[in-house]
Parts: structure tokens; sequence; C-alpha cells
């Protein structure tokens, strides 16, 4: 999995691209796990290029969404493939995080609690 990583107005964007699994979600939880040591714990991740994702993919993502907000922080999600969106909905999981349709609806939920 590929991650591409840019900040925009106090929000840490990461771009997702492959499959989201046991394997490359190490590296993902490990890369957010260095944001939050360094108190960036704004997350957005666009997964509008991830393929694929599988149990184990899902639990990363919910183990950063709780680093995140133990650390007074928040993750919002966007682009969701139709396969990947169903697979959220299928878990319920779709109740749990913040969806939206685009990175920059998702972007704007933040202006209230970011400063330029």
């Amino acid at each position: 999995m590929e991650i591409e990583l840019r900040e925009e107005g106090g929000v840490v964007v990461l771009t997702l691209k492959g499959r989201l699994d046991l394997a490359s979600g190490s590296g993902l939880k490990d890369q957010v796990k260095d944001l939050l040591s360094r108190e960036k714990s704004l997350l957005h991740l666009n997964l509008s290029h991830v393929d694929f994702i599988n149990s184990s993919g899902l639990g990363v993502l919910v183990s950063i969404m709780k680093e995140a907000r133990l650390r007074k922080g928040r993750l919002t999600l966007s682009n969701l493939a139709s396969y990947v969106q169903e697979i959220f909905e299928i878990t319920q999981l779709s109740h749990i995080f913040e969806i939206f349709p685009t990175e920059s609806e998702a972007l704007k939920s933040y202006d209230s609690v970011t400063t330029d």
C-alpha cells in the first residue's frame, strides 16, 4: 500500500492506495502512531484508491480512530469505493466512522475545530 501524506489547515490527510489488509495495515498504523506522537491528532483518510479491505484492515481503522480519540483528536474518511462502502455498511461500521462523500466535504467539517 502507498500512503501519501499532506497537511491542510491543521488536518493531516492520508491518501491510501492499494489493499488495506493485515500486511499493509501495520504500516498505516505505525505512520499514524508517529503522527499522534507529534501532536497531529486531526486525521483524514482518503480511501478513493483503496480497492480491497478485509477484517484486518477494518480493525486497523478502528484502532486508529480509538487512538485519535484518546488524544482528543478526530478521524474522518472519504471517497469510499462502492465495494468498500458496502463492507462498512454490512459491518455497521458506517455508524461508527465519520464518512464523507468527498475529501473537501470532510475537511470542511473540521473548520470549527481548526484555525489557519
